[in-house]
């Protein structure tokens, strides 16, 4: 393998990028898999994140087989068993981290010509057959959908795996509450490897040189360097121009496209797989839906696989068995990490019964049965909020899809943020948690809003996904209720028979016991959630007091299932 460290690519604002090529031995032309990010092409995945290698060990042990696993970068594919395989594999830093210099402004428009700058360069060298295809998860993925809509006219593939579409509904605030994550990953994954660090930023295990470049910065230039990421989100709780130019112009994408989603994703990812795979304009697009953690089945044989049929079809123009490829494939989800794969032909898929699952005014049964009654059920936002519990199932229920709630909810305060989760329980009563793509203990399913920005989109509206415009602010009136329709990100799972489906209301993240799983080099918490939190921009004064659910003839909340009937 013949590798260039640090080839320059030239911005069309004459700052330099910096890419690594990994490419056969030899002259030839190959196809290109090229990345775009913040991550430090340099760093090694087994030095800076040592709790995901370590989880990544154990569950896909062929990884350790074929490959040193010495060129291991974050969330990207091994040089080592890609390049024998015939392709060129570009690593570029992003505009501001790792060895490339300039501001981090993360999914800006900036980045995202960039990016297309970078894979025009890719197409157009001598050791390229001009066909590009992206690839990568998380960040290396949802920059895709922006770099798709620019159209380069070398993109001729796009593998999006695990990746948000939506900047402000996936990423920065929930249901129009703001999400810590923000916070936690621009500290912790950018600052850390920001360009300018130079003799106080790792070293590469391979090269030896500094991951962050090679100019030692002041504390005070690496600060003018930097867009403030966070700070954004807290002072701009409604959409505006910053949000709009994150944005995706679905229409704009053409390239074909592969959009593989995380059922455990809550709280990033997943929600903007599936609106991503509807929105884009592709004629070649396909879903595929799996579980596990966030990073390993990109690795294991049943992911590298997909991948490597995707852009044998497309970057090589071979017969790679792509052509019988179902335009979806769902991991049907069962208790016990249990995934059943079957081919769809559409999302959602056609045969769905939508059926309403009423909100029962005991305070405890979820039941498909409307009673009409007057009543309401109050609960403290900092407690463990109401949850309703189907009783045991006498056969298996399928539920996948998306999930919508609709709730008449008041508070005594002049707003309300509203936490929703879908939850199992087994025979004996415990909760049923599934391994997420950060935290293990995830539950099915989790919708958040706050109540001042219920406003709906009526024509992006749907029963099961409903589409909140998120521009304008509409406070409650202390102690009267006002309708919420509630978004819950899709999921799946067989709730088998003699096990239980429950939905919990609270004013407050979901956790699994109030425990830390334990996790091994963990960055952060995992109590259910993981990074994905609510707890900045929340006063007390506004959000720390009590809600009530009203039920009221023609007006009974409930949550509308996705249920699969049994082929």
């Amino acid at each position: 393998m013949q590798i260039d460290w640090d080839a320059p690519i030239t911005m069309d604002d004459g700052v330099v990028m910096r890419a690594d090529v990994f490419r056969p031995v030899g002259n030839g032309q190959y196809p290109v898999i090229i990345s775009y990010g913040p991550y430090a092409k340099g760093l090694s995945f087994q030095e800076g994140y040592k709790s995901q290698w370590t989880r990544l060990e154990k569950a896909v042990p062929e990884m350790l087989k074929d490959s040193s696993n010495k060129y291991q970068n974050w969330e990207l594919v091994d040089p080592e068993r890609w390049v024998p395989d015939g392709y060129a594999c570009v690593r570029v830093d992003s505009r501001g981290a790792g060895r490339s210099p300039g501001v981090i402004d993360a999914w800006s428009a900036r980045e995202a010509q960039d990016f297309y700058h970078c894979i025009e360069w890719a197409g157009t060298q001598p050791w390229s057959n001009g066909k590009v295809g992206i690839n990568g998860i998380s960040y290396y993925a949802m920059n895709q959908w922006q770099v798709g809509a620019l159209q380069p006219p070398h993109l001729a593939a796009m593998c999006i795996w695990e990746g948000a579409s939506d900047y402000y509904r996936d990423l920065a605030r929930h249901g129009g509450i703001l999400c810590d994550f923000l916070n936690s990953w621009f500290n912790r994954q950018v600052l850390t490897v920001q360009y300018g660090l130079g003799d106080r930023g790792a070293k590469s295990v391979v090269t030896g040189e500094s991951i962050a470049g090679p100019d030692n910065f002041t504390d005070e230039q690496l600060k003018q360097n930097r867009a403030d990421v966070d700070g954004e989100a807290l002072r701009r709780p409604l959409i505006d121009d910053y949000y709009r130019a994150r944005m995706v112009d679905f229409s704009k994408i053409k390239a074909p496209l592969l959009s593989a989603g995380n059922w455990g994703g809550q709280g990033l990812h997943p929600r903007g797989n599936f609106e991503g795979f509807l929105r884009a304009a592709s004629e070649q697009k396909w879903l595929e839906v799996h579980g596990d953690t966030h990073f390993t089945h990109f690795y294991s044989a049943y992911g590298e696989a997909l991948q490597r049929k995707f852009f044998a079809h497309f970057l090589k123009g071979e017969k790679s068995g792509w052509e019988q490829q179902p335009r979806v494939s769902l991991n049907v989800r069962w208790p016990g990490e249990k995934f059943v794969l079957r081919a769809e032909n559409e999302w959602p898929l056609a045969r769905t019964r939508f059926t309403s699952y009423y909100l029962q005014a005991d305070g405890s049964t979820l039941s498909a049965e409307i009673k009409n009654v007057i009543k309401t059920i109050s609960y403290e936002t900092a407690g463990e909020g109401v949850t309703f519990s189907t009783p045991p199932m006498a056969q298996d229920l399928e539920i996948t899809g998306p999930v919508a709630a609709k709730l008449w909810l008041s508070s005594d305060t002049p707003d309300a943020d509203v936490f929703v989760a879908l939850r199992v329980y087994d025979p004996a009563g415990e909760e049923v948690t599934f391994i997420g793509s950060n935290d293990p203990r995830t539950p099915v399913g989790l919708g958040w809003l706050r109540a001042s920005q219920r406003k709906c989109h009526f024509a992006e509206s749907k029963p099961y996904r409903p589409w909140h415009t998120h521009d304008e602010v509409q406070p409650l009136t202390p102690g009267v209720p006002v309708e919420l329709d509630i978004e819950i990100w899709p999921t799946s799972i067989v709730v088998p028979v003699g096990y239980r489906l429950a939905f919990t209301v609270r004013g407050k993240d979901y956790e699994f016991d109030g425990t830390d799983s334990g996790v091994a080099h963990a960055p952060y918490p995992m109590k259910g959630v993981g990074p994905f939190t609510h707890t900045l921009d929340r006063p007390a004064s506004v959000f720390g007091g009590r809600n009530t659910l009203h039920f009221a003839d023609g007006k009974m909340p409930f949550v509308l299932l996705p249920v699969i009937p049994a082929k």
